[in-house]
């Protein structure tokens, strides 16, 4: 599983945050962080909600 996001897109909303913290952060400047592009069996359930929660559909998870 590997997360990516798309930067023109991502306006760092934060919903990903809310839903998984320990996989995405923002930074000083607002900018989205991934902590980790590939995240544990344990995480997927947390980024796959963050993902379709994205209001700009801006984070992309493939397999």
């Amino acid at each position: 599983m590997e997360i990516s996001v798309d930067r023109l897109l991502c306006e760092a909303n934060a919903l990903c945050v809310a839903f998984a913290p320990d996989v995405f952060d923002l930074d000083d400047d607002e900018e989205l962080v991934l902590s980790t592009s590939s995240p544990t069996a344990e995480q997927v359930e947390r980024v796959s909600q963050a993902v379709t929660a994205c209001p700009k559909n801006a984070l992309l998870m493939r397999s």
